[in-house]
């Protein structure tokens, strides 16, 4: 079945390109097409797609921009050494430092990392030849939330102890004694398993629901063309897929931003001393 499912890079869009509007056929709005990939080859028991391919190449291209501008770092930095620096600053500094303070330091090369590497996968949305957001298969945001959940327990238990480590997931600090019956497990539970699913989701939703509305009207923009009645609805349909496209470019960054900062929070939380 699931092979049925399978699709080519030229089939991504899943629409009959010879079918327009008034001309007696549906319009064919995406679906389970758009994110299912035909393997480009395959290791063992593993199927290797495009959105692998995508996640491997931004990792690459990530390594190759912040070593082409630390490797020969200079006191008067040329144009791309002062890019770099101002990108990592705004990690180390907008939110390393911001949000877990000197003890932050220690985290700023996987805050980095997660900031960039996130907005790569979301990037790929809207370069050429690519035209999809990894981060929109739901098996990304699950592995990179999975990265911070144990990060975070680790942090937590290794500042704390266990017995303070345990203190720290699940009583807050300065509340009367009886609210501790309802509020531990709730902490307990809110911490451990509602927060890294948050994450994963909350990255996952947005990138899979942009790229769902770009799809919408791109195949819009076709569908209604074929008539001059039928022009001036794919006009309209194709100045709302330059909107959206725009306001993506927005979320992109915003996204990889928010699952920074959030993973920088819970880490922050991770240092705390539990009392």
């Amino acid at each position: 079945m699931q092979k049925e499912l399978l699709v080519t890079d030229a089939q991504t869009l899943a629409f009959e390109t010879d079918c327009h509007l008034f001309q007696g056929c549906g319009f064919q709005a995406p679906s389970v097409w758009s994110f299912i990939f035909e393997p480009l080859f395959t290791i063992g028991p593993v199927e290797f797609n495009k959105p692998m391919l995508l996640a491997i190449i931004g990792t690459f291209l990530i390594l190759a921009f912040f070593w082409a501008g630390f490797s020969k770092a200079k006191v008067v930095p040329g144009k791309l050494q002062m890019v770099a620096e101002a990108l990592y600053d705004f990690v180390h500094r907008g939110i390393a430092k911001e949000v877990i303070g000197k003890k932050g330091e220690s985290f700023v090369p996987l805050l980095v990392s997660l900031f960039f590497f996130v907005w790569m996968l979301n990037l790929w949305a809207l370069i050429p030849l690519a035209q999809f957001p990894v981060s929109s298969v739901i098996a990304y945001p699950i592995g990179l939330a999975l990265v911070v959940w144990v990060t975070y327990m680790t942090v937590t238990f290794r500042s704390n102890g266990f017995v303070g480590g345990i203190r720290n997931l699940c009583v807050p600090s300065g509340l009367p004694k009886p609210i501790y019956v309802l509020l531990t497990p709730l902490e307990f539970v809110s911490n451990v398993f509602v927060r890294p699913f948050t994450l994963a989701v909350r990255l996952f939703a947005n990138m899979f629901a942009g790229h769902i509305l770009i799809l919408i009207f791109t195949i819009a923009t076709w569908y209604m063309l074929g008539t001059v009645l039928g022009t001036v609805y794919a006009s309209a349909s194709f100045v709302m897929t330059l909107v959206i496209t725009v306001f993506e470019i927005f979320i992109q960054g915003l996204q990889a931003y928010v699952f920074t900062v959030l993973t920088a929070t819970y880490l922050s939380q991770a240092v705390e001393e539990a009392h």
